[in-house]
């Protein structure tokens, strides 16, 4: 592999301007962007995932994106065989690869590398999954934290797909999910990675989100939630749970008025961002943490050539 530049890394809370940051580090190093977030992959829901837009994406070449239809899973497995294969390509032609999101796992799995979790007999897991329809997801989720306490905080407790994992992996190895993600080997060393983490002050990423929300219901949001609906998603996969989906079904269910789907929507991605750097305390405590009024001073003395290997941590 050719490893002439460092890969950088860009993560932090939800609504912290990460992707406009990676744009202003692609402009001036010569990079490329690869999405490193779980829900912004579905092509039909751009609103509602924040993904950039064409105008961003114009100028400087942007991955996996987009690319995944609403019907289709995409594991974290499937997407750091990708994220890999994109990262080789871009340093072929010269370029940085930056790699921006806040889906913790991804980066862990890039950094790290994934377990190689026994297979688990499709019997056992059908049981698991009979166990939480048959329980409701909040009595399953407290089950999950009783027999696996680490798994408090780390995902949402409305998350089926990753409850129902957890909780199989638990009990049939015996071992916690996050245990086993600890058990890896990734064909990159901690050297290969520039990481740089978004550090906003609560308060102050609490009035962008509310910000956020409102641009997102200005430009469409409900026009997407109502062409999501169309296509029938079961409740259970992962894109069921993109923010701001259950919020504006309600309201046109007229179950809510607008402006309570929005404040419901904002709490939520509070809440979001409150379980991110919960993660990020714990797995991204080494990353350099750049806070907003110090973005414009880092980009400048940013180069090329300082982003050799071995020149740059």
């Amino acid at each position: 592999m050719d490893k002439q530049s460092k890969i950088i890394l860009i993560s932090g809370p939800t609504a912290s301007g990460k992707s406009n940051f990676a744009l202003k580090i692609a402009k001036k190093i010569d990079g490329e962007i690869i999405n490193a977030d779980s829900m912004q992959v579905y092509k039909q829901l751009r609103i509602l995932t924040t993904r950039p837009n064409k105008k961003e994406q114009k100028n400087i070449k942007h991955h996996l994106y987009g690319n995944i239809d609403l019907n289709e899973k995409f594991s974290t497995g499937q997407w750091l065989k990708t994220a890999i294969k994109k990262i080789k390509t871009i340093r072929k032609r010269k370029k940085i690869p930056i790699l921006v999101g806040g889906t913790g796992l991804y980066f862990q799995s890039l950094i790290k590398g994934l377990a190689e979790i026994p297979k688990i007999p499709l019997k056992f897991r059908n049981k698991v999954r009979s166990m939480q329809k048959k329980d409701g997801q909040k009595k399953f989720y407290k089950k999950l934290i009783k027999i696996d306490p680490s798994v408090k905080n780390k995902f949402d407790p409305s998350d089926v797909q990753r409850s129902v994992r957890a909780f199989e992996i638990k009990s049939f190895t015996k071992v916690s999910m996050y245990d086993w993600l600890e058990k890896t080997n990734s064909e990159f060393k901690d050297n290969d990675f520039l990481k740089l983490y978004i550090d906003f002050k609560r308060e102050d990423l609490i009035k962008r989100i509310a910000v956020r929300t409102a641009e997102m219901i200005k430009l469409g949001a409900v026009k997407e939630v109502k062409r999501f609906l169309k296509v029938k998603i079961k409740k259970d996969q992962t894109v069921s749970k993109v923010i701001g989906i259950d919020e504006l079904t309600q309201y046109l269910k007229n179950k809510i008025n607008l402006t309570q789907a929005e404040e419901l929507i904002t709490i939520k991605t509070r809440q979001y961002a409150k379980r991110q750097a919960t993660w990020a305390r714990t797995r991204m405590s080494l990353w350099i943490k750049i806070t907003p009024n110090k973005i414009g001073s880092y980009i400048k003395k940013l180069n090329k050539s300082s982003l050799k290997l071995d020149q740059l941590t």
